[in-house]
């Protein structure tokens, strides 16, 4: 009799650890494919997702665009990540030299110039994904795929001298 409750419960608490992992699987595989539709854009005024949803909602893409952008993704989305986060470490190590007593100016050139061709890198990759997801769309929906990959490609806004020294005075 002990015996057979026993298994009862070894049985029932197999049950709910195949439950349990069942669910988890389910859950992180649909967290994966969420964040494989993903390609953040920082724009300088913040983070862009251009992910599934945005092209989805915004542009109206059909199912079937859907599934060529996620093929398109699926390529440039590790590349970037792999430049971004490259570029990233190589800023943090440029940075650490630059706070020391006597900074050496070779490795900060080095630096500079591995940041830059990395930076390169990643813009050719994002205007042949750009050029890509564009083939896909009609041409309504490439005016808002236009707006939306226009703060990667506008000037930046350095401030000259004069306009520094403008704004300061303005400011008295």
């Amino acid at each position: 009799m002990k015996r057979n409750q026993l298994l009862k419960w070894a049985v029932v608490l197999l049950v709910i650890t195949n439950v349990v992992t069942i669910a988890t699987i389910l859950y992180h595989n649909y967290k994966e494919s969420v964040v494989a539709d993903s390609v953040a854009i920082n724009t300088g005024a913040g983070v862009n997702m251009l992910n599934g949803r945005f092209f989805r909602q915004t542009l109206g893409f059909s199912e079937v665009q859907m599934d060529s952008f996620r093929d398109i993704n699926q390529d440039f989305r590790p590349y970037a990540m792999d430049l971004t986060f490259g570029i990233d470490s190589l800023k943090t190590a440029m940075f650490t030299e630059l706070q020391k007593a006597a900074p050496d100016t070779v490795v900060l050139s080095n630096l500079s110039e591995q940041i830059g061709q990395m930076h390169g890198k990643l813009k050719y990759g994002t205007f042949h994904f750009y050029l890509n997801v564009k083939k896909i769309c009609s041409p309504a929906q490439s005016v808002e795929l236009e707006k939306a990959f226009l703060p990667l490609f506008k000037t930046e806004n350095i401030t000259t001298p004069n306009q520094h020294r403008r704004r300061g005075r303005d400011n008295n």
